[in-house]
């Protein structure tokens, strides 16, 4: 039996000729608010990511085939497991694009990753998903609207897909961006608030985050507000506890402080990537 979970969010907005669906894992608990996406074209949907927790992911597989059109392909933004977990349980039907580097990561690792969560139980999927298709920087027409695709590296993950829909002025940032909540932090800090200095001075307006509520420019800048602090602090030789509560104290308006936990032993003592 799967676990009972707080019902996710669902947030739908026009853009241009395209319809953007939003969907959000509960911000309560334990739960980090996945955010996972839809682009909604004249004839065709294209997924972005696939949730982590399995009731989740059955949810969005649900709620993408109630719009009632093809789900041409989805793509997998980079190789945190909250964002591929999902492909095992309720997307393995469909073509999946994504870097050579994750497809490489989850061919070499993904089921060592798998493995790691045992303690999750029935909330993680049962099958490892390796993604077929690679994609790389450059840009694609699909259903008539312009995809730009990029590699970012050296943020909050080495390798990360970013997708523009420059005639819609929508940017599909996923793990650049974390919307209202505490961040995933890594050793590429200071790089990372170089790219979203970037972001500010392009001419998209919407950006979409990998998790928390679809944001505009004012987010990305608390972003880059909040690695400074966090660079701060690490400067300052604060580690582990200490940092969280300087985090958590610096910004108690953000929510999800259960990922502390998930990168700070990554962060601080060499911890599995898994």
């Amino acid at each position: 039996m799967v676990a009972q979970l707080p019902d996710p969010i669902k947030i739908v907005r026009r853009a241009g000729d395209v319809r953007i669906h939003t969907f959000i894992s509960a911000f309560t608990d334990d739960n980090i608010a996945n955010a996972t996406h839809i682009i909604e074209s004249r004839n065709k949907l294209v997924l972005v990511d696939a949730q982590f927790l399995v009731p989740y992911a059955l949810q969005f597989r649900a709620y993408a085939d109630s719009i009632g059109k093809e789900i041409d392909r989805i793509y997998l933004s980079h190789r945190h497991p909250d964002h591929w977990f999902g492909l095992g349980a309720a997307f393995s039907d469909i073509p999946i694009h994504t870097l050579p580097e994750t497809k490489e990561f989850l061919r070499q690792h993904g089921q060592d990753s798998l493995n790691d969560h045992w303690k999750l139980g029935n909330l993680a999927p049962k099958s490892l998903v390796i993604p077929e298709n690679t994609v790389r920087a450059g840009h694609e027409i699909i259903d008539g609207v312009k995809y730009v695709f990029d590699e970012v590296v050296d943020t909050e993950i080495d390798f990360l897909l970013t997708i523009g829909l420059p005639e819609v002025g929508v940017f599909i940032a996923q793990d650049l961006i974390y919307s209202g909540t505490h961040l995933y932090l890594t050793k590429y800090m200071e790089h990372w608030i170089g790219i979203l200095q970037g972001m500010l001075l392009s001419d998209y307006d919407l950006f979409l985050p990998g998790h928390g509520f679809p944001a505009d420019k004012n987010e990305v800048a608390k972003n880059i507000q909040y690695l400074s602090a966090a660079m701060e602090a690490a400067g300052n030789g604060l580690t582990n506890d200490a940092f969280k509560r300087f985090l958590l104290e610096r910004f108690p308006e953000r929510k999800c402080p259960g990922i502390f936990d998930i990168y700070i032993p990554r962060l601080f003592d060499n911890a599995s990537e898994f």
